[in-house]
């Protein structure tokens, strides 16, 4: 059939609109009239504006025109022309700013993208232009008209609109049927860990999905007998919990601490280290009835973990220990109760930070009589926490030396750290520790399996994102899936056939998303097993998690995902296997994750299922560098000054300061900070007694502590509540409320979906109602650095008159969350339905930040290779934060790189920044300043020796997990140009 002349010019005029959206490099792209006619204009095509307007009569799914529903733009991928001249100011701004934050494909994606939607484009206009043809079979020597077409198209167009929306809710409603039928195992016989790798292999995991399989061997029991110096009653406390004999570590624990020495324990995760400090611990308080203990953990969880531990050794005996939690969760009551009777005390920094040290007073019976302070999971004490924590327990020690005449003894425990007995010695300022080390307790085979999703395997981008056409949506809905959806299936697959299992998710909303998933598969082939999956996180009300802890470790739960919060050595009894959702940021944490399921002897099951991005996708590929790289170095640095002027001002209104005592617990560096607090007006010496050298606490604040955030602890909190209920469901820290709640918002809680029906800002309400929804809502957002000061022309000045050796400034700085809208999310295809425009304040922290500008001239040489600057400056910035640790002691976690969208049409500044992540800063990035020049130079030497992708890098160089823009724009080659340019730059200084 021979096409009219018009109509090869609207195909034309299709085949043009392509290449320029290619040209903007954007999925959704916002043109206007103007621009277009402009376009066409420079290019010298025969094509005009109203061929292109029709465009979106004949196809509206890949174009749409100006004056249709803004809303219907949004939700689709289709091409949006807007006419600023013709739409209201808010309509046209709603149209054109929401791409704030989009990220941008490869230009591989794009140009598949750009083919799929003109030869969608073709067929459908061919196929309208056939069904004209057909419907006037009595003029077939007619060639219909453009108009004639047209007026056809929108009146097929009424007419099928209703039955395409009942068409999609069928297609996602088979999708997901369909889906779960394929892969969604029917049986629910018994199975031990090796069957299930088994049954995996042969079943869900038999499209590819495994890529490795570690063997992790068995280790056997090293035992020695109970010392025989041990008093009767402690040898029936082991006989009681059913111990006959020690392992070798333990005993050798038990007695160096026994000896009057300082301990570490570092052994692997459930190798009985609580017994390494509860022996000493009951057989001193046994033999003398006035002697105290102080237990410190980092979470609350870990403090009502060991409460029932020491009940059930002591119970029925006649040991009046007095054992209690001192936390935020205690009442006046108890508190009270404990601070007069309470001989084993069982608290955390925090608590003995705000609580305990500025009222030490109230606590005279229990620091007089101090024995042994312990402290559990200290690998969780390290970077800003840790360097907090330090100075914590300096505090501690010279209130016991100096006002109560007491030097307790140390134990420690840490299962994941790769320098434990120098971060313990740092942690609490001591001279000589014991490490403790040789593994004496047994452990069963693990078989850590490496799992990649079939979608990610055959190379296909990931279903579902933001700026992933309708067209390769469609193409990829059948033969892929996402991680969320295998981790489910995989608990589910667990559950089914009797293991104990742990889902570890690396936020809130992915533990919720897992549970929920996971019980519908539940529902649809085991419905008995529904209510035994439960989740685990942070923010829960205190009797809910310690419901859950309870009911998991009795075995009426079989599944939990959870969140870190269970990373950490609580007692969840005889788990079998572990699931972690995407590398969760070091290998310490991997390990503490995995190290949760195969007590004693007996089998386990990890399996590592990958995210899309590159960091995860390497480990997938190179299995020996998860598997053969150590352990990551715990840091701490007791001598951050701006840290060290906090503690020191709540130290002097604990006890004066006293210079010549005083040096052995804060440093060197005491005497220039207490000069500092006093000009500040903090501290007061009575100069008429010069020898005294004694500094007393003058400043305004009633309790100096409170002021002092341990771990950026928020007191402002929003209260989730269900509406009809009138019940608490969680309360939510101020900086992460608006990632979950807003009005519109799906909110999710233990595998019930509600919706946010109303937010009251004032009171910090959020009223929810439980609906059953099959969408979830994900918030649309970006993050912004204010340098104070950042435009000035020269760089700061450093020790008084002279200027620093480097360009690099060091400033205060904002560090703003804003968020402008949501998208609503289909369940089971994930795709994106609908978006919606928010307004909410914004989140801004003070903190500070260190920062470098890239000359101008490299930014034009970077351009003029036609390469992506900001995908460089954004390498170049992780490359710098990946060498930190190397000059200072810090973690990673503690310092942020600027992460540009490179979507984002607003200005962004050509420079290198680092910044603090903890509100108020933690002085990371001050030091840095003057050895900045060094950071570049090291950078770049990494950048340049390391033998991988010269696009888009690994993880031991520009591949960070705490990337904003999760690591997806990433250019290693012109980070190294960008590099070398700033480094040339400050050879002239």
């Amino acid at each position: 059939m021979r096409l009219p002349p018009w109509l090869k010019s609207m195909l034309k005029s299709f085949s043009f609109l392509n290449v320029f959206s290619g040209f903007l490099q954007m999925q959704h792209v916002e043109l206007t009239l103007d621009r277009l006619r402009s376009a066409i204009k420079q290019q010298g095509l025969d094509v005009g504006v109203a061929d292109v307007e029709h465009l979106s009569i004949l196809c509206p799914q890949v174009v749409r025109l100006s004056g249709q529903d803004i809303g219907a733009m949004r939700a689709s991928d289709a091409i949006v022309i807007t006419d600023p001249l013709t739409e209201s100011r808010d309509q046209y701004e709603a149209a054109s700013n929401h791409t704030i934050g989009r990220k941008r494909a490869s230009m591989s994606a794009i140009i598949n993208i750009i083919k799929k939607r003109e030869h969608a484009f073709e067929l459908s206009l061919l196929d309208a232009f056939r069904s004209l043809v057909g419907k006037r079979s009595g003029e077939r020597l007619k060639i219909p008209s453009k108009e004639y077409l047209l007026q056809f198209m929108k009146e097929k167009a009424t007419e099928t609109l209703s039955g395409d929306a009942k068409h999609a809710r069928t297609t996602r409603s088979t999708a997901t049927k369909s889906q779960s039928a394929r892969k969604h195992c029917q049986g629910t016989s018994l199975l031990r860990p090796i069957e299930m790798l088994e049954h995996l292999r042969e079943g869900f995991g038999a499209h590819g999905q495994i890529m490795h399989v570690e063997e992790i061997k068995a280790r056997m029991a090293n035992y020695v007998e109970i010392p025989s110096e041990l008093s009767d009653l402690t040898k029936s406390i082991l006989k009681k919990i059913g111990i006959s004999r020690l392992y070798s570590h333990q005993a050798e624990s038990i007695h160096a601490s026994l000896s009057g020495k300082n301990v570490i324990v570092a052994t692997m995760i459930s190798s009985g280290k609580s017994l390494c400090y509860n022996i000493p611990v009951v057989e001193v308080l046994s033999q003398n009835l006035l002697s105290c203990s102080l237990y410190l953990f980092p979470t609350k969880a870990l403090a009502q973990d060991q409460l029932r531990t020491l009940s059930l050794m002591t119970e029925g005996l006649k040991l009046s220990l007095n054992a209690g939690v001192y936390d935020g969760d205690t009442s006046q009551e108890e508190r009270q109760w404990l601070r007069d009777n309470a001989r084993l005390l069982i608290t955390n920094p925090d608590m003995l930070h705000l609580s305990i040290l500025p009222f030490h007073s109230q606590f005279q019976r229990i620091l007089a009589h101090l024995r042994f302070i312990i402290i559990d999971e200290a690998h969780a004490y390290k970077g800003a926490f840790g360097c907090h924590t330090a100075l914590v327990l300096r505090r501690l020690r010279r209130l016991c030396s100096y006002v109560y005449g007491c030097d307790p003894l140390f134990i420690f425990c840490t299962g994941t750290s790769g320098n434990p007995r120098d971060h313990a010695m740092e942690l609490a300022s001591l001279s000589t520790l014991e490490l403790i080390q040789n593994d004496g307790s047994p452990c069963g085979p693990k078989f850590f399996v490496l799992w990649n999703p079939p979608f990610l395997n055959t190379g296909s981008k990931i279903l579902g994102k933001m700026d992933t056409c309708e067209f390769a949506r469609k193409e990829v809905t059948s033969r892929c899936s996402s991680p969320i959806m295998e981790v489910s299936s995989l608990l589910a697959e667990m559950v089914q056939h009797g293991l104990h299992c742990i889902a570890f998710c690396k936020t809130r909303k992915l533990s919720e998303l897992v549970l929920c998933y996971t019980r519908e598969i539940l529902q649809e082939v085991a419905p008995h097993l529904v209510d035994s999956v439960f989740a685990y996180r942070a923010g829960y009300i205190a009797q809910d998690r310690r419901k859950i802890e309870n009911e998991f470790f009795g075995g009426k739960l079989r599944g939990i995902a959870a969140t870190n919060a269970l990373e950490l050595g609580i007692d969840v009894g005889d788990v079998d296997a572990t699931l972690h959702l995407g590398f969760p940021g070091s290998f310490a944490s991997l390990w503490q994750q995995a190290g949760r399921s195969g007590r004693r002897e007996r089998p386990s099951l990890a399996v590592y299922v990958a995210f899309e991005g590159p960091l995860d996708q390497y480990y997938m590929k190179y299995p020996e560098k998860l598997f053969k790289s150590p352990v990551e170095c715990c840091h701490i640095d007791a001598q951050n000054k701006q840290v060290l002027e906090q503690h020191l001002v709540c130290a002097a209104l604990e006890y004066p300061l006293n210079l010549l005592y005083d040096e052995k617990y804060f440093g060197p560096g005491l005497n220039g900070v207490i000069l500092t607090l006093m000009d500040k007006g903090y501290l007061f010496s009575d100069l008429s007694d010069s020898s005294s050298g004694m500094w007393s606490y003058i400043g305004h604040e009633k309790n100096p502590s409170h002021a002092v955030s341990l771990r950026a602890i928020e007191s402002e909190k929003y209260k989730v509540i269900d509406h009809k209920k009138n019940e608490v469901l969680e309360e939510i820290e101020e900086s992460r409320a608006f990632f979950q709640i807003y009005e519109g918002a799906v909110y999710m809680h233990q595998g019930k979906t509600y919706i946010i029906k109303n937010l009251d800002l004032a009171a910090k309400i959020a009223l929810c109602q439980e609906a059953d929804l099959k969408y979830y809502t994900k918030t649309r957002d970006y993050t912004d650095v204010h340098v104070v000061n950042g435009n000035l022309a020269y760089p700061t000045k450093v020790s008084g008159m002279q200027l620093s050796r480097t360009n690099a400034q060091a400033n205060n700085c904002q560090v703003t969350t804003t968020w402008f809208g949501f998208y609503r999310i289909w369940r089971g295809s994930r795709e994106i339905f609908d978006a919606v425009e928010l307004s909410l304040p914004k989140y801004t922290y003070e903190s500070h930040a260190v920062w470098i500008r890239v000359p101008q001239p490299m930014k034009t040489a970077v351009e003029n290779q036609k390469l992506s600057f900001r995908a460089g400056l954004h390498a170049a910035s992780h490359a710098v934060l990946q060498v930190v640790p190397l000059f200072i002691q810090c973690n990673s976690s503690d310092l942020a790189s600027e992460c540009a969208n490179p979507h984002d049409k607003r200005y962004f500044p050509e420079r290198i920044l680092l910044y603090d992540r903890h509100p108020g800063g933690s002085g990371i990035s001050a030091q840095a300043q003057p050895i900045f020049g060094d950071l570049l130079n090291t950078a770049l030497e990494l950048l340049e020796a390391c033998c991988c992708n010269k696009e888009t890098g690994c993880p031991n160089c520009i591949q960070i997990l705490s990337c904003g823009e999760y690591n997806e724009v990433l250019e290693k080659r012109t980070a190294i140009m960008i590099l070398k340019g700033v480094i040339e730059a400050e050879s002239h200084v």
